[in-house]
């Protein structure tokens, strides 16, 4: 395998992955919080996210099919939890428990949602799968992961940006932004909800 391939990995994952699309997302996830607080979050979420990805770098359909779930399934399964996300941020559930409104322990979105599905979502997670099955032996499994690591710093990076996008935008404007986003959200679960009963068979193409 040479350079071609290991930025052909890079840039097919930060595509998939978008980390300037999760940026946003974080900052609604995560506003009101203190910035160690926010930070620990994002590093939870970028690890977490980091051990999955390797999972299924490595061992790819076999992790899926030893417990009998398909791919489409998993997008299924992915995109019914990240739709109950998308309504806490539409009706504000979330800015409630975080301002006391509601008496609620702490509000860590750091495994879910953002580990998975936004950062290792199902698109991802297959991205994985199918740039290790055309790596053509370890040297290449090895810049796959490289490249994916890659794309996690990127990632954790941005998160960092929240704070001052949230100072930026102010307390309506995180509100508005939320909602915009969760709308944004609801219509990617259900297109990875569409996307599984595709690959699943039951819709046409």
């Amino acid at each position: 395998m040479d350079t071609a391939f290991a930025l052909t990995a890079f840039v097919t994952l930060f595509v998939v992955v978008d980390p300037i699309g999760l940026a946003p997302v974080f900052v609604a996830l995560t506003g009101g919080m203190e910035a160690r607080a926010r930070q620990l979050v994002a590093l939870r979420a970028v690890a977490i996210a980091a051990i999955l990805l390797t999972l299924f770098g490595l061992l790819g359909d076999r992790l899926l099919g030893g417990v009998g779930i398909t791919l489409p399934a998993f997008r299924i399964a992915g995109g019914v939890l990240l739709f109950l996300t998308a309504l806490d941020m539409l009706f504000e559930r979330r800015t409630q428990r975080r301002e006391g409104q509601h008496p609620a322990h702490a509000d860590d979105p750091s495994v879910f949602p953002l580990a998975t599905p936004l950062i290792a979502g199902p698109g991802a997670l297959a991205t994985m799968i199918l740039l290790t099955g055309q790596a053509g032996g370890w040297g290449g499994v090895l810049l796959v992961h490289l490249a994916m690591a890659a794309v996690l710093v990127v990632v954790f990076a941005l998160f960092q940006a929240a704070a001052p996008i949230e100072r930026v935008l102010g307390r309506i404007g995180t509100m508005v932004v939320t909602r915009l986003l969760g709308m944004l959200l609801a219509a990617l679960a259900t297109q990875f909800i569409l996307d599984g009963l595709q690959g699943a068979g039951l819709l046409g193409a």
